[in-house]
């Protein structure tokens, strides 16, 4: 090979380096910029945070207490409450993902979505920086209910190693329902029939996962949709490092299958954002 060759093949390699580099600086920056925006209108309104603990706090104490010694919900543990924890925090979450996608018609209603997509900010940029204000949601009302958990002596296991691993995978599940979330939003023209889709959505996904109960005691058809549910997975590796319970599962699949469920629904949501303009 000629010297001009090598040389012109080494000079594209590190064009097509350099260019990816800028393109991830981009993504970051913009997507940086996104969640700081988004963590700024928290700042502003602490009550939100107060008022969506609430509901799982009484899915754990009320639900969680009556069924406090039903050893075959908990799947053989001794306190259903310890074994409910990480349903109720990841049901928390989804509530706030799947009704996300309400400030992105908001947004496009009052000309804010359109100014925005106008920017050279990519798209990408802008679904990972809107998912983002979905996951510090999620991840300071799960500080709440930890807490909370903490107070009541209920026993989980507190190692930081397994707490940091179960509000990871909470951020993954949080992540991609959010982008799910916007996908839905890109397709829907009202806020009131977002309302009830995201119902439509939101109830079959809790209910046929295992964030009440285990697969074991669901019917045969009922254990393949909780097969296919993400949430499933995303509560199985949170219970697996709160509580110590497997069911079966194995904790790298759950953390594998998080990543993939957020980044497919993430690129999905990128293509499909500019739609909510039309």
């Amino acid at each position: 090979m000629s010297a001009p060759a090598a040389d012109f093949r080494v000079g594209s390699a590190n064009a097509e380096r350099g260019g990816l580099v800028s393109h991830v600086a981009r993504l970051w920056d913009g997507a940086a910029a996104m969640a700081w925006a988004e963590l700024r209108k928290l700042r502003h309104d602490h009550l939100d945070i107060v008022t969506r603990s609430i509901q799982p706090l009484l899915w754990l104490f009320i639900f969680g207490s009556v069924l406090r010694n039903n050893r075959s919900l908990s799947g053989g543990f001794h306190d259903y409450r310890a074994y409910l924890a990480p349903g109720v925090m990841a049901q928390g979450a989804l509530f706030i993902a799947i009704f996300f996608g309400l400030a992105v018609i908001w947004e496009r209603d009052v000309g804010q979505l359109q100014r925005l997509l106008a920017t050279p900010i990519p798209r990408l940029a802008i679904v990972l920086g809107k998912s983002a204000g979905a996951c510090i949601r999620a991840l300071m009302q799960s500080v709440v209910l930890l807490v909370v958990l903490a107070i009541a002596g209920i026993g989980i296991h507190w190692s930081v190693p397994n707490v940091l691993g179960a509000l990871l995978l909470l951020v993954l599940g949080t992540g991609g329902f959010a982008c799910l979330s916007m996908i839905l939003a890109s397709v829907v023209r009202t806020r009131e029939r977002f309302m009830g889709i995201g119902q439509l959505v939101l109830m079959p996904l809790f209910f046929a996962s295992s964030a009440l109960y285990p697969l074991s005691i669901m019917p045969v058809w009922l254990r393949w949709i909780a097969r296919a549910n993400p949430l499933t997975y995303e509560v199985n590796g949170m219970r697996h490092l709160l509580v110590g319970i497997t069911a079966g599962g194995i904790l790298w699949v759950d953390c594998v299958v998080g990543v993939v469920f957020f980044l497919t629904a993430a690129l999905i949501a990128a293509r499909m954002y500019p739609r909510a303009i039309l």
